[in-house]
């Protein structure tokens, strides 16, 4: 497999994460938030699983994104339809998946230039 170093150029990139904590930039977070390559929401009220409501993704949905990334927590966990409605009236494309490979995934569709938004639950 060939490994390619990923260079930001001024956008946001996840460089670590682990249980409890996201490394945006080489600055840790403890808290959920919301990822662009251009922004970065370090206030977003949703603590864990549990408090995802549909206006949760208001502010993700005013970034404008083409895609969006759900990072559930540590584990995979789909949320109920209802939640999700928001980005589906929107016409907006999403993935549910782990923080961790959200993580990833977001690093992948930043560096191919995609108007991506990772909305990460620790």
């Amino acid at each position: 497999m060939k490994l390619h170093l990923i260079q930001a150029e001024g956008r946001h990139l996840v460089t670590g994460y682990g249980s409890g904590w996201i490394e945006i930039d080489a600055t840790r977070h403890f808290a959920s938030l919301i990822l662009t390559p251009h922004q970065l929401l370090t206030d977003w009220p949703v603590g864990d699983f549990e408090a995802l409501s549909a206006g949760a993704f208001q502010p993700a949905l005013a970034l404008n994104p083409e895609i969006l990334l759900l990072g559930t927590g540590d584990r995979l966990r789909f949320p109920a339809a209802a939640v999700l409605q928001p980005l589906i009236d929107a016409k907006l494309g999403y993935e549910v998946m782990s923080t961790a490979a959200a993580c990833r995934t977001y690093n992948i569709l930043m560096a191919e230039g995609r108007r991506v938004a990772a909305a990460l639950i620790l």
